[in-house]
């Protein structure tokens, strides 16, 4: 089964260590760059108390969640600081064109 990108924005449209929103269908993402220039894809939603993630604060690697400071490195999913235990659905994540693209496979 061949894989289906999505694209998401322009490349510039994100700053260095920052994070957006995107919303496809039924699905919320939360779409970040990293200062070294890569970009991920997490679930949209804090997996502690379903508060969105594009909120939040971007520190290096980590997202930390705007509701209850639970802290999740945003590259692998895992979560980093109590209050949150569950780790986040990542998606893959392609540049090209100068376009930001995520897969939902």
């Amino acid at each position: 089964m061949q894989q289906e990108w999505i694209e998401v924005c322009k490349a510039g449209e994100i700053d260095e260590e920052d994070v957006i929103r995107f919303d496809h269908g039924s699905q919320s993402l939360a779409i970040y760059r990293s200062e070294t220039d890569q970009y991920f894809a997490t679930e949209g939603f804090c997996t502690h108390e379903k508060v969105h993630l594009s909120d939040g604060l971007v520190m290096g690697s980590i997202i930390e969640c705007p509701k209850h400071n639970g802290r999740f490195d945003y590259t692998t999913g895992i979560a980093k600081k109590t209050p949150a235990c569950e780790a986040l659905k990542t998606f893959p994540v392609k540049v090209e064109n100068g376009a930001v693209f995520v897969s939902l496979g």
